[in-house]
């Protein structure tokens, strides 16, 4: 037998036995307070109890700290979905069609204190043609749109829907939702396309959750379905 090998093999063995025969604790009490182990928390030497005390402390803190992530979590949670609804009751108020993507993009920066937010609609009914809201969409931002299956969230790398913005150099992150029927990873083909821009290179993060922005895309995308129906009378 290798002797370098004998110290793990006989600590294994040990281990082994003290689970198989927890009675050995019982027999040697004294060994349990004669133990002297060096703490987690500095050079001093404790004893197996204390050590076994800290260790919970430890765990206990940790889940402590877990709780108050969820509970924050749930309540910023709370508050974004608040947003959203109130944003949508006011999307179905608006009574002209054709003042849809300006509420849109008004409402986002008031609940959401996005600082600038573009917008873009393809494939309308004739009445909307010629609207700013439909002028200067190429066919490649448009099969860019349809590829996306969850909103892009990232810095600003000169996309051309930064150029919808009101002030596209001073944004450094940018996130671009796309508008279609159904949900918003589903394969269908876009309609449009939202812009929400920043001059915080991290509010629109790539690691960040992006299960409310898909929210927000599939409201705004249910209320922009008007501008895809003739009007009646026309």
């Amino acid at each position: 037998m290798n002797s370098i090998d004998t110290p793990a093999m006989n600590e294994a063995s040990i281990a082994d036995y003290l689970l198989q025969h927890p009675e050995f604790f019982e027999r040697h009490a004294e060994m349990l307070a004669s133990v002297q182990l060096s703490s987690g928390h500095g050079q001093r030497a404790v004893s197996l109890q204390e050590r076994q005390a800290e260790m919970l402390r430890d765990k206990i803190k940790g889940l402590e700290q877990r709780i108050m992530e969820m509970v924050r979590n749930s309540s910023e949670n709370s508050a974004i979905a608040h947003k959203i609804h109130r944003w949508s009751c006011a999307l179905a108020a608006v009574s002209d069609v054709r003042q849809l993507p300006h509420a849109i993009a008004e409402g986002i920066q008031k609940e959401f204190d996005v600082p600038q937010v573009g917008i873009r609609v393809w494939g309308v009914a004739g009445p909307y043609l010629g609207s700013m809201f439909t002028m200067g969409v190429s066919e490649d931002a448009k099969a860019f749109a349809t590829s996306l299956t969850m909103p892009f969230c990232g810095p600003n790398l000169g996309f051309e829907p930064t150029a919808w913005l009101p002030k596209p150099d001073a944004v450094q992150s940018l996130a671009l939702l796309t508008l279609r029927e159904g949900p918003n990873d589903s394969q269908s083909s876009a309609f449009g396309l939202l812009v929400l821009g920043s001059t915080d290179p991290l509010r629109f993060d790539a690691t960040m959750g992006t299960e409310f922005l898909s929210r927000i895309a599939e409201q705004a995308s249910a209320a922009l379905g008007r501008l895809r129906v003739m009007p009646a009378g026309n």
